[in-house]
């Protein structure tokens, strides 16, 4: 759930609510979840459990499905709570989070961790009565990895991509967990797809908040001469990973032809955008990429909904 690499640039804590001495209104506590990168988490878990459940609709268990959507958005939107309470700081300095509310003062720290606290642990112990314990597991491990390991991460590494999309992944084998009671080779395949599309996303969000990134101290992009470079590699090869494993359900009976031919293309469209960028690292690029990977994630998890056998 490495929300950061998600939709960041619809942060919905831009829009500027009353003031309630630090307290906030249901707005603020709303905008805190950030309800725009629960979307794309909740798409991407409700996909792979529907694709790990036995084939055909009438045999889904809706239920199950709903309850596993309900506790991956707990444990999210706390991660997300907690996330920007450890690093309201550094948001205040930055112009595109200066207003979220913890940042801005709306929302005292302490009520923000309270808060996020009571989601984490509420969602983790959800999923444990209402999917199974496997799956509260892979939830709170996406959750300690993302506070512990990315948040920290982005002020020392440029590499922090790497560790964030790991966890931005995990709601893929939340949600086949909790449907099947157990890992398999597709499920790691729906892993890769989400692991792989967050590189040149992230990409184009680093290039275009590149100097209010450096203002609040954040190393999400090497200095000097290494930064081009690093941007290329970071943005085209995971583009063209992504185009190939996107491919592979239809290889292994996941899907058909349908799915094939529509993942073909939506990965050819994201590779064409990637590379553009890549090499003309413009703002103009970034933003044409940033488009293209926010249809292409929906776009391709959609097709396997629809695909299934």
């Amino acid at each position: 759930m490495a929300t950061d690499t998600i939709l960041a640039p619809l942060d919905v804590s831009a829009v500027e609510p009353r003031r309630f001495a630090g307290c906030g209104n249901w707005s603020d506590y709303w905008a805190i979840t950030k309800p725009e990168v629960n979307f794309l988490i909740a798409i991407t878990t409700a996909v792979s459990f529907y694709v790990a459940s036995p084939a055909g609709v009438s045999q889904v268990p809706w239920a199950a499905l709903l309850h596993t959507l309900a506790g991956t958005v707990l444990v999210a939107s706390g991660a997300a709570t907690l996330n920007q309470w450890m690093e309201h700081p550094f948001d205040a300095r930055m112009r595109r989070t200066a207003r979220r509310p913890i940042a801005a003062g709306r929302i005292k720290p302490v009520r923000a961790l309270i808060f996020g606290m009571l989601l984490s642990l509420g969602g983790i112990a959800y999923l444990a009565v209402a999917a199974n314990i496997l799956t509260s597991l892979l939830a709170a491990f996406t959750l300690l990895n993302y506070l512990f390991l990315y948040t920290p991460a982005k002020r020392i590494t440029p590499l922090c991509t790497l560790i964030g999309a790991i966890p931005g992944a995990l709601p893929a084998l939340i949600g086949w967990t909790a449907a099947r009671g157990r890992l398999t080779a597709d499920a790691w395949v729906l892993f890769a797809i989400v692991f792989f599309w967050q590189f040149p996303h992230f990409m184009a969000i680093a290039w275009m908040y590149r100097e209010d990134y450096a203002r609040a101290g954040y190393l999400v992009l090497p200095r000097h001469e290494l930064r081009d470079r690093f941007v290329t590699w970071q943005t085209v090869l995971p583009a063209i990973a992504l185009l190939a494993v996107g491919l592979i359900p239809a290889t292994r009976g996941v899907s058909g032809p349908v799915h094939f031919c529509g993942s073909l293309v939506l990965g050819a469209i994201f590779l064409y955008y990637s590379t553009r960028f890549a090499f003309f690292r413009s703002t103009v690029a970034a933003r044409r990429l940033l488009a293209a990977s926010i249809i292409y994630l929906p776009a391709i998890l959609a097709l396997m909904w629809l695909t299934k056998k």
